[in-house]
């Protein structure tokens, strides 16, 4: 697909869902960084109903990293992986108190290198915690993109670079939330309704190939 056309799409996307944003809950950096750590193979309805219970609890880095992953792993259990993710939240909880005095720092390099932080994790942070220009890549970005035709990478990271360097970077944060919303509510992993897509009017590339 080249540039044009994927503003086409991008543009179908923005009329269906002008409304798109974030649809975790968080008030601030931390609070960004452990509930996009939760997400991971967990929907966001899941993880802001194990959050409204645990940031009260737990607000910032010095509360969590008092915590021993055993004690964390049974109030998030409902998200998931709670075993590996407990022991990251904590770690990473406790290198943010040693080494940037409870703040979450600025910097990609500086998020990657906290325990359980990848680059889409990171990606998110930076987008969602500090209003930075990113295109994370999580699995309804990676479905969603190759499925259509605006990427063909075989890991997130090649179809990040692939997004970023077919769609203008004015879009990118906004165009992150745009496919997401499109994967939750009609391009659906197992049966994507392409009936009700507007893609499907010379956009879509699968839907191409399949006619």
């Amino acid at each position: 697909m080249d540039a044009k056309r994927a503003a086409m799409v991008m543009a179908e996307l923005e009329k269906l869902y002008p409304e798109a944003k974030p649809e975790l809950n968080f008030r601030n950096p931390f609070e960004t960084l452990i509930a996009t750590i939760l997400s991971a193979q967990c929907t966001d309805k899941r993880v802001n109903i194990v959050t409204s219970r645990l940031f009260p609890l737990y607000p910032d880095a010095f509360a969590m990293a008092k915590l021993e992953p055993e004690e964390l792993e049974p109030m998030i259990k409902e998200c998931g992986l709670y075993h590996n993710k407990a022991k990251n939240i904590v770690a990473a909880s406790r290198a943010l108190v040693e080494q940037y005095n409870g703040e979450v720092p600025q910097t990609r390099k500086e998020l990657m290198a906290l325990p359980g932080v990848g680059q889409k994790t990171a990606g998110v942070v930076l987008l969602a915690a500090f209003g930075g220009n990113e295109i994370p890549v999580d699995t309804h970005v990676f479905r969603v993109s190759r499925r259509i035709g605006l990427a063909d990478g075989n890991t997130p990271e090649k179809v990040e670079a692939q997004l970023r360097e077919i769609l203008e970077p004015e879009i990118w944060s906004h165009g992150h939330h745009l496919i997401i919303w499109h994967g939750r509510r009609c391009c659906h992993a197992r049966k994507p309704e392409c009936e009700r897509c507007p893609l499907n009017d010379g956009l879509c590339e699968k839907n191409m190939e399949e006619k």
